[in-house]
């Protein structure tokens, strides 16, 4: 269920991508970059888990193609701090727009008890307390 559900979640974003030459990589760090506005290349890289090669290429490519923008910081001038642009945002939105909506659709069929059932799986399947505590809570 969960290979089919992602299949479909991700299907439409995917089309998208490629028809500007990105991938699923791109959509993650557009989509994480568009939720911690300024956030460093260090936050990003421990929330990926991916090496530094990996995302040089990917932010690279969307630094140079004017999605994302990247700033020293004022305090350290070695952290590169990172927002998306106007076409970044615009961007964000056109990859997570149908996906915000299949989600809706399916939380309002399944009520509130099953999506509180699901939250719980969902954290029952995150290997990291670091990562459950961005929730808020972990499961028994």
């Amino acid at each position: 269920m969960l290979f089919f559900a992602y299949r479909d979640f991700t299907g439409e974003p995917d089309k998208i991508l490629a028809e500007r030459g990105l991938g699923r990589a791109h959509h993650r760090v557009i989509y994480f970059v568009g939720r911690y506005p300024g956030m460093t290349v260090s936050s990003l890289l421990d929330i990926l888990k991916i090496t530094k090669q990996s995302l040089s290429r990917v932010l690279s490519q969307l630094v140079q193609e004017g999605y994302i923008s990247q700033e020293q910081g004022s305090v350290d001038r070695r952290q590169r701090l990172l927002t998306l642009t106007d076409q970044g945002h615009e961007m964000e939105r056109l990859l997570t727009e149908t996906q915000r909506k299949r989600i809706a659709r399916a939380y309002r069929a399944a009520g509130p008890e099953a999506v509180e059932g699901f939250r719980a799986v969902m954290l029952g399947i995150m290997s990291s307390d670091d990562d459950r505590d961005r929730f808020g809570d972990r499961p028994e």
